[in-house]
C-alpha cells in the first residue's frame, strides 16, 4: 500500500544506530531543506494449484498470477504539508476488471503526534488486516474474512463503495499517552453511492469509520495510522489490542430492500522475540457485520449491494527461526478462519505454510497449503450458497523497495 516509503526516508540516517535491519530507503530527491520527493515500487506474484478447479472441473488447476504491481510516490512541500500517490494493477488476472490505476491520492496535514489530517483517496479505518495491506501482512494470501464495504466493492461512484479498502474522504489521526501508546483514527467517507434509478442509499448518506488501538508493551512505529502483521522480532515485545467500527445508513441491500450497514472488528497482535530460540507472532481477528436488509434484496435485480451479515474470526500463529539459512530465515505458520453468515452457509479454511524471510517485508517467499470451502463459496452470501471443500497449494514471491 505504499505506507513505508516515507518512514524509510525519515529513518535512513538513524537506521544503523537503531539496528533496524528492516528499514530501507527508496530513492529520494531533495529539493531544499523542507521539500523532497521519494519513489519506490513493489510486486507480488504467485502460482496456485487448486483441486477440481481445472476448466473441466476434474483436475487440479495451474494458475500463475500477478497479485500486485505497485509504484509508490511521496513527498513533502512544507514542514506540515505532505502527499502520497500510489498506483497498482488492480484486479490483476481478471481481464474484465484489470487495469493499472490510481490506488491512493492523499493530501496530508501533519502537525504533531496528537492531531493530523489526511484527505483524498485513502484507506478507510478498519481492522489490522485491512490497514496492513497485502505487502505488510503476516501471510501472503491474507484476506479470508468478509470485507468491509470499501474492499467488498469493485468501483467508486454509483453502485460502488471504493476499491481495495480505499474510499474518497478524510481521516484525522494521532496518538497520546506514554510514547503514543493510545492510537486513534476517525473519518468520514462517501461509502456506498447509488444512482437515482438503482441501489440503496438514495439519500446519499456518508460512511463513518473509526479505529482505536492501545499498545500494552512496546509501541508499534508505523507511518500515520497504518499497521503491520508483525516485525520479525525487530520491535521488541508487542501486545496491541484494537477495535474498529464502520456505519452507513442505507449502506447495503437494494433500492427496494435497503439496510443500514454496521461493522465491528476487534484485532490483536502479540509478538515476542526469545533470544536464541526465535520469534513468536500471533494475529487474531474477530468481525461482526449487521447489514440489516431483507433476503428479498437478492432477487431485486440490478443495483444490489449484498454485504455480509454475521460474524467471523481468523487466527494465525507464526514462529521465526533464529538461524539464517542461505540468505534468509524460515518462518513456519498455521492459520484457521471461520465465516458464519446469518442467512447463508457457513464456511472455513485451514492453512499451513512456510515463509522464507530474506529482508522483512521487502523480500519474502511463501509456500503454503489450504483446505476448506472459503475459496469455492467466495463472497456469495445469498441463501443456498454452496461450495466444496478443496485443497490448494500455492507458491508466492514478494519484493519491494
Amino acid at each position: 500500500m505504499g505506507k513505508r516509503f516515507q518512514l524509510r526516508v525519515a529513518l535512513l540516517a538513524t537506521a544503523s544506530l537503531l539496528g533496524a535491519s528492516q528499514v530501507h530507503a527508496g530513492g529520494k530527491i531533495s529539493i531544499d531543506e523542507t521539500k523532497w520527493v521519494s519513489i519506490g515500487a513493489g510486486g507480488r506474484v504467485s502460482f496456485a494449484a487448486k483441486e477440481d478447479s481445472s476448466p473441466n472441473g476434474d483436475s487440479w488447476s495451474n494458475d500463475f498470477n500477478v497479485d500486485n504491481a505497485r509504484i509508490y510516490i511521496g513527498g513533502q512541500v512544507h514542514k506540515y504539508l505532505k502527499f502520497e500517490l500510489n498506483t497498482d494493477c488492480t484486479f490483476c488476472g481478471n481481464s474484465d476488471l484489470e487495469e493499472f490505476s490510481l490506488l491512493d491520492a492523499i493530501a496530508k496535514v501533519e502537525i504533531n503526534q496528537y492531531f493530523n489530517i489526511w484527505a483524498g483517496r485513502l484507506l478507510v479505518p478498519a481492522e489490522r488486516q485491512e490497514l496492513n495491506g497485502p505487502f505488510y501482512s503476516s501471510t501472503h494470501d491474507a484476506y479470508k474474512t468478509p470485507f468491509f464495504p470499501s474492499d467488498f466493492s469493485v468501483k467508486f461512484g454509483n453502485g460502488g463503495a471504493g476499491v481495495y479498502a480505499r474510499d474518497h474522504g478524510m481521516n484525522i489521526w494521532g496518538a497520546a499517552g506514554p510514547e503514543g501508546a493510545f492510537q486513534y483514527v476517525a473519518g468520514v467517507f462517501a461509502g456506498l453511492q447509488s444512482s437515482s434509478t438503482s441501489g440503496p442509499n438514495g439519500d446519499d448518506n456518508p460512511l463513518w469509520a473509526a479505529r482505536l488501538a492501545y499498545n500494552f508493551l512496546e509501541v508499534e512505529k508505523n507511518p500515520g495510522y497504518y499497521t503491520s502483521g508483525g516485525y520479525f522480532g525487530g520491535a521488541g515485545d508487542i501486545l496491541t489490542l484494537a477495535a474498529a467500527i464502520q456505519y452507513q445508513e442505507d449502506g447495503s441491500g437494494s433500492m427496494m430492500n435497503p439496510g443500514d450497514f454496521f461493522g465491528l472488528a476487534v484485532d490483536l497482535l502479540f509478538e515476542k522475540p526469545i533470544t536464541d530460540i526465535g520469534t513468536i507472532t500471533v494475529n487474531g481477528e474477530y468481525k461482526y457485520f449487521d447489514s440489516d436488509y431483507d433476503e428479498a434484496a437478492f432477487t431485486d435485480g440490478t443495483g444490489v449491494f449484498p454485504m455480509f451479515s454475521g460474524n467471523s474470526f481468523s487466527l494465525v500463529g507464526l514462529f521465526l527461526l533464529p538461524q539464517t539459512v542461505g540468505i534468509g530465515q524460515f518462518q513456519p505458520y498455521v492459520r484457521y478462519t471461520g465465516v458464519y453468515p446469518e442467512d447463508s452457509s457457513d464456511r472455513d479454511e485451514f492453512e499451513a505454510g512456510l515463509n522464507y524471510v530474506i529482508d522483512g517485508y521487502n523480500a519474502r517467499v511463501a509456500l503454503f497449503y489450504q483446505y476448506g470451502d472459503i475459496a469455492t463459496k467466495g463472497l456469495n452470501y445469498a441463501p443456498g450458497a454452496s461450495g466444496d471443500d478443496i485443497s490448494a497449494i500455492k507458491l508466492a514471491i514478494q519484493l519491494q523497495i
